[in-house]
């Protein structure tokens, strides 16, 4: 990789956050009622095993999801690259929370049973997400599940309002997400029970292969 885009991918992260610093308390409120049980639901139907689980809850953000996971006995680890989120997340989760940048990891090889990562994995630049995705592959325990959710679209990638996205169909995102040792389990779009042009979000389940 060169200089150019090293840089790049640094400023990208870098605005990012910087957008969700300045706007966290606004996103807390915005999100805290948001209804994603289906998700979480569609997630720990797939991980193997008796549970507890550990989890890694992967751009937790204010910490909502992380309360849910620990309201079900798993044990659960947020990650963020926004300090004012991660602050959030501990406070209102009461759980281990990692302030870590997505494009800067340090995770534990096969540490978690599953990864859930809700509308987080589209702020990867297309350039840097087959690395993001083999750690979170080697994060996983064998067989371990990782889930997503992003917004869908037709592959195109730039800014918005002020964060960068990537807005994956699901033949590339199965491409990725096979590339990188994942087998899939499920897909779906949200919200349910509406026609498709209305349904903005491809959520998605895989299983790490042998």
């Amino acid at each position: 990789m060169t200089t150019r885009p090293v840089d790049e991918l640094k400023h990208i992260s870098a605005a990012t956050l910087d957008h969700y610093r300045q706007s966290a308390e606004g996103f807390r409120k915005g999100t805290a009622d948001h209804d994603v049980s289906q998700n979480i639901d569609a997630f720990l139907r797939h991980i193997q095993g008796p549970p507890p689980y550990r989890v890694l809850d992967f751009g937790c953000g204010p910490g909502r999801d992380l309360l849910t996971f620990t309201r079900l006995g798993h044990v659960a680890v947020g990650l963020d690259g926004t300090d004012a989120f991660v602050a959030m997340a501990r406070d209102q989760a009461n759980c281990e929370v990692w302030q870590q940048d997505f494009l800067a990891l340090d995770l534990p090889d096969a540490g978690f049973d599953g990864v859930f990562a809700n509308a987080s994995l589209f702020h990867v630049p297309s350039l840097a997400l087959p690395g993001v995705l083999a750690q979170l592959h080697a994060t996983l325990k064998p067989g371990g599940v990782l889930f997503s959710s992003n917004p869908r679209g037709q592959n195109q990638e730039g800014w918005n309002s002020g964060r960068y996205g990537v807005y994956h169909d699901i033949e590339s995102w199965r491409t990725l997400l096979t590339a990188a040792g994942f087998t899939e389990l499920e897909h779906y779009y949200r919200p349910a029970g509406l026609p498709r042009a209305q349904q903005p979000w491809l959520a998605s389940v895989w299983r790490k292969a042998d």
